[in-house]
């Protein structure tokens, strides 16, 4: 499913919006940036309540499809600048970790 159509359905406020056009087939969960840098896979979807700018590098890094702050968080200062200089796509939802996966799973099973 392409990135646009997930921001559109699940209502995820884009904080920073680059290639919404990417084909997303999965996601990763997880807090733990070692875990994150590990074990995702690129074009996933990362979701976290992480907001500094060490989670934007590792979108970059990872070629993240996009990130998505749980709980409504709002991304640091740098962070926002930083995933605008290396084009990454940052959101935000209300949702937490639990409902978003769910909500998400749903719509790219």
């Amino acid at each position: 499913m392409l990135l646009k159509d997930i921001i559109e359905k699940l209502e995820l406020k884009v904080l920073n919006l680059a290639n919404e056009n990417v084909d997303v087939k999965d996601a990763y969960a997880s807090d733990l940036l070692s875990d994150v840098m590990g074990k995702s896979k690129a074009g996933q979807i990362w979701i976290t309540l992480q907001t500094h700018k060490n989670v934007s590098a590792i979108c970059s890094l990872k070629d993240l499809a996009a990130v998505v702050i749980i709980g409504n968080g709002q991304p640091d200062p740098d962070m926002l600048e930083h995933a605008k200089e290396e084009e990454v796509c940052v959101l935000s939802t209300p949702d937490s970790c639990f409902n978003i996966c769910g909500k998400l799973y749903e719509l790219i099973k």
